[in-house]
Parts: C-alpha cells; structure tokens; sequence
C-alpha cells in the first residue's frame, strides 16, 4: 500500500476568484487585511458566492485529478487562512486595526483588533466544507487556525492576559469544530504555525489548547495539527528568516502525548534530521516534501528517496506525504507539476 497524499490549506485560485491571495497584494505586508475582501463584495455583489462555490469545486476536482487522497477545499474564500475565520467570530474589530510586528518582526501589518470577549459566532465552515466534500468521494480537510496563531496575527486590546484569550480561542474553534463534525466532516486540521516560532508558549499553554479544540470531537474524526516553520515575503526568497526546525524535537514529546492523530510539519524548505520521526511513537507524520515558496520543481526520485528515507524512521502506516505548506504562493502549473511528482513517489513508497 503506498503513502496516503493530502495538501495542507491554500491552493491557487482560479482567475474569476475576485479574492486574492495575501501574497499577491500589496496590502499583505503594510496595509489593509480588509481591503481585498471588501473590495471584492464591492465588485462581485451577489454573483460572489457563485464564484466562490465555482472556484472551490475546481480546486477540489483538480486536487482529485492530481491524485491527492485528503484533499482541503484550497481555502478559496479565504483572504488570507487566518482573519477570514477571525471575521466569524465575535470580539474581533476589523474597523479598528492595529499596527503589529509579526512572525519574529519579519511582517509589518494592521491587524484586526480584540476590543471585547472571544466567542464562536454563527456557523460558517460547515457550508465551506460542504460545497467542497459535493466535489468528491474523497474526504475533505477543513482547516482552522489554532489560538496561538491567530493570537500573533491580531492585536489584543482586551484581555492583557495570553492564556486566558488563547483558552476562549480554544473553546470557540472547538464550537466550530464539533459543528463540522456533526454534519460529518471527518478530517480537521488546526494550523499553529507559531508553535515553531514560540516553543515556551506552546509547551506552556499552547498543546493544552490544541486539545482543548478537539474536546469532543469523535473518534472517527482525524485530528491534526500543522506546524511549519513560516512563509517567507515572496517566491524563491532566500533571506527570509523562518523559525528553526529545532523547535520540533522540542515539542514532539508533548505532541506525542496529546489528544491527537497526526503531526504536520515541513521537511522540503528546512531539512530534518529524520530521526526525528522516532520521537512520534504514537501519532502519524505528515512529511512536507515540497517547497512551497521555491519555483523548482522536485523529481519523482528527489522525493522518493526523502520518503525511503523517513521510512528508516517511521511505519508507513503512519507516514503521510504533503508539501510543506500551503500552495497559494505559486502559479497553477508550478503546483500540478509538483503535486503529480509527489503523488507518484508516493505510489512508489510504502
């Protein structure tokens, strides 16, 4: 049996899609997170949720094509992965943004500000998921941003206190999770990025909360958690400073120990040593193999041999083939050609 495949969260929209992308405007960096989203509703008026719908079931289909066993929906509602579900929930102020250092000061941005109590607002991701699981029998990823994350990507204003505001983060997402999962969706994934970047906080806090959002959730369902290392300003940066993938040694045995499945981490921009994998005597490793943020394209073989490798370290039961990321940072060709390359190394392990 070969190595299941699966993507981790954005994926190249199609050109009618009028939300962009963060990489591909200006505003990422400096400006305005609400101005693409509100300037799309502007334009699009009610055609938008048509479009969104469209474009949604296309990615899907091509990720099907592309032979991807768990495929996500490509995230193309979505203005960026994080703010999009911080506009669903209450206490979030999108008219009162804040100036904020993020990701170690490699971003400058106006974020969101929190002016009020955390909470779960009215569901939103079943729908999302829906339009998406219509498109195949495959099963359907939904990705949700975890506490510590959306706690570096806005501005607290509120609470003055990190674990209290990362606990009600928790239990909304965990309300918007069980409302996914009660409709039957069967594979979640929180994205906590920052784990990397912030190691204390996590093992102080941070873990406990990831299982705080899947209190609950049953059996059935695969509970992941996605930790990569960062996305740098644009493709093919050489510059950019990414957190260290040291911080995975530091945080697997907790990992291992929490109410989880499976474990998402990168291995194609910054290289592990696979003994790493040992450390994961529990869970499933979701290997990132592709560079998300680099034009080259890797070889069936460069990919196979990363894959044979791991699997000196790991059962491939418990081994699953990713890129490292998302895809939105690339064009449509540069991701079928590494997508397809993966999926036929992957064919080729097990």
């Amino acid at each position: 049996m070969s190595i299941l495949t699966t993507t981790i969260g954005s994926y190249p929209k199609p050109e009618y899609v009028p939300i962009p992308d963060w990489f591909q405007q200006e505003s990422t960096i400096s400006g305005d997170p609400t101005r693409a989203l509100d300037e799309s509703n502007t334009s699009s008026g009610f055609e938008l949720e048509g479009l969104l719908d469209r474009g949604t079931l296309e990615v899907v289909r091509e990720q099907v094509d592309l032979g991807i066993d768990v495929v996500t929906d490509g995230e193309v509602r979505r203005e960026n992965y994080i703010h999009y579900n911080c506009r669903n929930m209450t206490g979030f102020n999108f008219s009162e943004l804040t100036q904020k250092s993020m990701r170690d000061g490699q971003w400058v941005a106006s974020v969101p500000t929190i002016d009020r109590s955390v909470k779960a607002g009215d569901e939103f991701l079943v729908r999302d998921w829906q339009v998406a699981q219509s498109a195949t029998d495959r099963p359907v990823k939904i990705t949700i941003p975890g506490p510590l994350t959306i706690m570096d990507s806005t501005f607290d204003a509120y609470y003055g206190d990190d674990q209290r505001l990362a606990a009600d983060l928790a239990l909304a997402i965990n309300k918007e999770i069980l409302r996914l999962t009660d409709k039957g969706c069967a594979w979640i994934q929180v994205d906590e990025p920052i784990f990397a970047r912030k190691p204390e906080e996590a093992l102080a806090y941070g873990v406990e909360n990831l299982e705080r959002c899947f209190h609950n959730v049953p059996a059935q369902v695969n509970r992941s958690v996605h930790i990569c290392c960062g996305y740098p300003d644009r493709v093919d940066s050489i510059d950019y400073l990414k957190a260290s993938p040291d911080s995975y040694t530091r945080l697997a045995p907790a990992l291992d120990d929490a109410a989880i499945d499976a474990i998402s981490i990168e291995d194609a921009h910054s290289p592990n040593d696979l003994k790493l994998l040992e450390l994961f005597s529990r869970k499933t490793v979701i290997l990132g193999v592709l560079g998300i943020a680099r034009s080259y394209i890797e070889s069936v073989e460069e990919i196979a041999e990363r894959l044979q490798e791991a699997l000196n370290h790991i059962d491939s039961s418990r081994l699953m083939a990713a890129p490292d990321c998302g895809l939105g940072m690339l064009n449509k060709d540069q991701v079928r050609a590494k997508l397809k390359n993966m999926v036929q190394a992957a064919r080729i392990c097990g």
